[in-house]
């Protein structure tokens, strides 16, 4: 997608498994993806299309204390396990949670990582995801880092320990990526990028994202976290809340019933004060979807801010439910546009041209507006608005 026509694209394996952590997993999956690089997710026993169940860990601010998690998203599997071909793979990613416990018991698991060692190709473990490689000795001789907990284990297997200060520390020892939790998300997938020789061009730009309570948890920390690989800077707000503050997030799935279904997420730290925000200041604008839009869309300081972008024809990116607040500022009259299909008819009577959202994962790109059906879409969305924004990743 980010990758240039007429370059070769990279390969990468996600490992995965039930209760793997949620941003570990899906971050690094679509991040990668939007910036041109294949990526398989696979897991033990499973095949293309079955689930992975994944777990929000709820991090503490010390980097020794327990923690505690809750049920995540479903993971949806894309590729097999058991078909893959070693060869065809340039690196390969390892995210934390429970899941890494269980795969660390699996000679199959711990002989694939053992061959990525041994080739040198690029691998990134994040958390508890080093309890795969240290089996495979893969750590040996090695610096890195991860959760405090894994210290015993890691020097055991003749690790260089390099301890944590923060939960986003990363260290880079020649191929080898590790990091202590998806804090430190965009660090940890920009040194496997590099790692896989991609290259960033841009300079940096700046973006604002625009929340409230119940945003869609993916629709938040992907666009965030994958911005900030990229060197923008990203600021993200809620009306009424200043930097620092907290809004919980929602975790919608569609799991057959007549629609999604919704559970508690992530608490997600807000970056900068919302009455600050001048629209001048920056380059482009994201809405994520989820609950938060139907309110936001009644705050007239917030449809103040979307006008202002539209008609400075400045990027501006939508997700899902995200439209609501683009109805509500009048911006859609002739636009394309794509998101949950409930919206359908709020946007057909503003004036704009409702893209069925078939399949979940498209994306539509109408001039500087780009919108996704939901999170599924964004990979497509994310690399919609590099282009927008002249940012490339090339190899």
């Amino acid at each position: 997608m980010g990758n240039p026509k007429g370059e070769e694209r990279r390969r990468v394996l996600l490992l995965c498994g039930d209760y793997m952590e949620d941003y570990e997993a899906m971050v690094p999956f679509q991040a990668l993806q939007a910036f041109g690089v294949s990526v398989d997710a696979v897991s033990p026993v499973k095949k293309a299309g079955d689930i992975c169940s994944t777990a929000i860990t709820i991090q503490v601010e010390s980097t020794d204390q327990a923690n505690t998690e809750s049920r995540g998203h479903n993971f949806t599997l894309n590729a097999t396990f058991d078909d893959i071909e070693f060869d065809k793979y340039d690196g390969l990613v390892i995210p934390g949670g429970r899941s890494p416990e269980h795969l660390a018991m699996k000679a199959s698991v711990v002989e694939l990582a053992r061959k990525f060692s041994d080739s040198r190709k690029p691998i990134a473990a994040i958390c508890h995801g080093l309890l795969v490689l240290a089996p495979a000795g893969a750590v040996k001789g090695r610096k890195c880092t991860a959760v405090s907990t894994m210290k015993p284990g890691l020097v055991a297997a003749g690790a260089h320990w390099v301890e944590p200060d923060t939960l986003s520390v990363c260290v880079a020892d020649d191929n080898l990526i590790t990091g202590v939790t998806y804090y430190g998300n965009p660090e940890f997938i920009g040194l496997f990028l590099k790692a896989l020789g991609g290259n960033i061009c841009a300079s940096e730009r700046r973006v604002l994202i625009i929340i409230g309570n119940y945003a869609e948890d993916y629709e938040v920390t992907v666009p965030y976290q994958s911005l900030k690989v990229l060197g923008c800077h990203v600021d993200v707000v809620c009306p009424k809340k200043k930097a620092g503050d907290t809004c919980p997030t929602a975790i919608r799935d569609l799991e057959g019933g007549q629609t999604y279904s919704e559970i508690r997420g992530h608490n997600f730290v807000l970056t900068a004060d919302f009455e600050s925000i001048d629209a001048s200041s920056y380059d482009a604008l994201v809405l994520p979807g989820g609950k938060a839009p139907e309110f936001l869309a009644l705050k007239e300081d917030v449809i103040v801010l979307v006008k202002q972008f539209m008609e400075a024809r400045k990027p501006v990116a939508s997700i899902c439910h995200g439209l609501e607040i683009l109805v509500a500022a009048g911006v859609l009259q002739g636009k394309k546009c794509t998101g949950y299909p409930g919206i359908k008819a709020h946007v057909v009577s503003s004036g704009g041209m409702f893209v069925e959202a078939d399949p979940i994962d498209r994306c539509v790109a109408d001039g500087n507006l780009v919108t996704a059906a939901a999170w599924h879409g964004q990979p497509e969305l994310i690399s919609q608005l590099m282009t927008l924004l002249d940012i490339q990743v090339s190899f």
